[in-house]
């Protein structure tokens, strides 16, 4: 089946976003082969998160709608809170605060319809995702809503803020890609010819769910690292401004 062109742009910036989302969190913080993919990384995400919201609007797929705007809402404040100095909010922070709470609060409500009725979930993701999810939206908000009473981050608290929200937009996307229904690697090298001379085991559930799972192995990694060691210490503003992630 052939791809329309706003699903190619949609595929190619979620492509670009997981290479280069991969290629940021390996390369030296604060360099700037990491600043540079880092800077790639947002722009292909927020491309493919507004295309995403786009598509889920004209298919009539709320879920997608859902993760879609969570995941550009995730990017942008992960992008804001690299960009802004420490301590720094604005107003305007009070408005993207609803949008995480409205998220969790649908999601959650869908979840227990599901659960309620007895039957599968109609766009084929497993209910506890759902609510896996929701959770993280809601926590999200709250993380807004500490960051704004408290009047900003700053240090080690606003890398961690920066760090969680880019990995799990990375999450999402790999999700989205690895896991999702088409079985969008497949088709890709199919469709390029590949398919058929790589080995099997490349195209296993077990493989997809690894690459899927790595970016929150890697958002754990980095969390302790930061919070509990002193790996950024004295020079945590100047990594975080100086470049997205």
């Amino acid at each position: 089946m052939p791809y329309s062109p706003i699903l190619l742009v949609h595929i190619a910036a979620g492509a670009l976003g997981l290479l280069s989302g991969t290629a940021a969190i390996l390369f030296r913080k604060g360099s700037p082969r990491h600043a540079l993919a880092g800077r790639i990384f947002v722009a292909a995400m927020l491309t493919m998160a507004a295309v995403a919201v786009y598509l889920a609007i004209v298919r009539h797929q709320p879920s997608n709608l859902r993760g879609g705007i969570f995941t550009f809402y995730l990017i942008g404040t992960a992008w804001l809170t690299a960009r802004r100095s420490d301590g720094a909010t604005r107003r305007f922070d009070w408005v993207v605060l609803l949008i995480p709470l409205a998220l969790g609060i649908v999601t959650w409500i869908n979840g227990l319809s599901i659960v309620r009725s007895g039957v599968d979930s109609p766009d084929g993701v497993p209910v506890g995702m759902t609510f896996f999810l929701g959770s993280v939206m809601l926590l999200a908000a709250a993380g807004d809503l500490r960051m704004l009473v408290a009047g900003g981050v700053v240090g080690a608290k606003r890398i961690a803020r920066h760090l969680w929200r880019m990995c799990f937009g990375l999450f999402i996307a790999a999700g989205s890609f690895f896991l999702g229904p088409s079985n969008r690697p497949l088709r890709l090298l199919s469709a390029a010819g590949l398919g058929q001379h790589l080995s099997p085991a490349l195209f296993s559930t077990g493989v997809y769910l690894f690459l899927t799972l790595l970016p929150l192995i890697l958002l754990v990694y980095w969390l302790v690292r930061v919070r509990v060691t002193n790996f950024y210490k004295g020079k945590s503003i100047q990594v975080a401004t100086a470049n997205p992630e």
